[in-house]
């Protein structure tokens, strides 16, 4: 007799990193006149490569997780992917060139960041999806560079880290919105930023623990701004996906928000439904890190809150260690719900072909 098969269901992670590549293992998809630049001018990386994580640094980090990319990858095989074809997981890299100056110089480490992405990273296993590095403060380069990336079939992403000068929603920022909207790719606002604006409403904190739990503020100040300065009725099929920011704030949030355009929508006439139907209409979040309750009831009252079942994604983060299981969180859902979270939102998000479920031996 055959061995009894349990079906698993599919899973989609969006949100997992890799190491940020060196100067050096970009040289090859940059040009000789790009590479001199950066020899002529001593250029090691931004700090979101030369400080905030070393090579080789554990802080925050599995332990499997190494400092080679190959390393890297087999973590990510062992401690997301697994050898499951119904996974899949969108790798979000943070090159910090937000922070840079010269508009040329940005968007062609830009374009490097991309292409080492596609032919390194994605191309080492079928399941890995991408998201398109983009300087954002070249709004107009930034566009160019999510035409050129577009046709890659698994680059589903335009990542945005959530500092910024500017909040997403200004109209500054349309020509991304513009192109991410026509090439069916979503715009993930990710923690984190080197634009030396402050990561508090209210000036530069002391530690970083304030500015890590500060973070849910900005993210809540990006989501006010796209909702309140018309981005989703000018861009009807533009998709959000806030990654690593929390999300049990949202439901105060859209409270907030609805009250408030009752009283003060005659400022912004564009905004011609409630505030939280473009919220629940538009926007994804990851559950990690997950500041969640404990038990599944509680769970479900927050997502009730929130009015809708399609917003949470499942997403661990990899490799950073937030001493939480977001699969625990999934656990404690509903089935219909548990299966929107595991996947069904981040296919919809993403615009991904359907998932089935798989079957592996007990």
């Amino acid at each position: 007799m055959p061995p009894e098969r349990a079906v698993r269901a599919p899973l989609v992670d969006c949100d997992v990193h890799v190491p940020t590549p060196t100067v050096g293992q970009l040289a090859p998809y940059l040009s000789e006149h790009w590479n001199e630049y950066i020899a002529v001018a001593g250029f090691t990386g931004t700090m979101a490569t030369t400080s905030t994580y070393p090579p080789g640094a554990r802080t925050s980090g599995r332990a499997r997780f190494g400092a080679t990319l190959d390393d890297a990858l087999r973590a990510l095989r062992t401690d997301c992917l697994g050898d499951d074809p119904g996974t899949r997981a969108v790798v979000n890299c943070h090159y910090g060139v937000e922070a840079m100056g010269p508009p040329d110089f940005a968007v062609a480490m830009s374009a490097a960041v991309n292409d080492w992405l596609v032919h390194e990273c994605l191309s080492a296993d079928d399941r890995l999806l991408g998201s398109v590095v983009v300087p954002p403060q070249y709004p107009e380069l930034a566009a160019a560079e999510i035409e050129r990336m577009a046709g890659h079939e698994r680059v589903v992403q335009v990542f945005l880290p959530a500092r910024a000068t500017h909040p997403y929603g200004n109209r500054n920022y349309y020509p991304i919105l513009a192109a991410a909207e026509r090439h069916g790719l979503a715009v993930g606002v990710h923690f984190g930023g080197m634009t030396w604006t402050p990561p508090t409403p209210v000036g530069w904190p002391s530690y970083y623990l304030e500015e890590y739990v500060g973070m849910a503020h900005v993210m809540q100040a990006q989501l006010s701004s796209l909702v309140l300065e018309g981005a989703f009725r000018r861009f009807p099929d533009l998709r959000v996906a806030l990654l690593e920011g929390g999300w049990t704030w949202l439901p105060q949030l859209m409270w907030r928000l609805d009250k408030e355009w009752r009283g003060i929508r005659r400022e912004v006439p564009w905004v011609e439904e409630p505030p939280s139907a473009y919220v629940r209409r538009h926007v994804t979040m990851s559950v990690q890190p997950v500041d969640a309750p404990a038990t599944g009831d509680q769970v479900m009252t927050i997502v009730d809150q929130i009015g809708s079942d399609d917003v949470l994604m499942y997403g661990t983060d990899f490799p950073h260690d937030h001493g939480c299981d977001p699969m625990a969180l999934v656990d404690r859902l509903p089935p219909a719900a548990a299966d929107k979270v595991r996947y069904g939102n981040a296919t919809r998000c993403y615009r991904l072909a359907p998932l089935s479920p798989t079957s592996q031996p007990n």
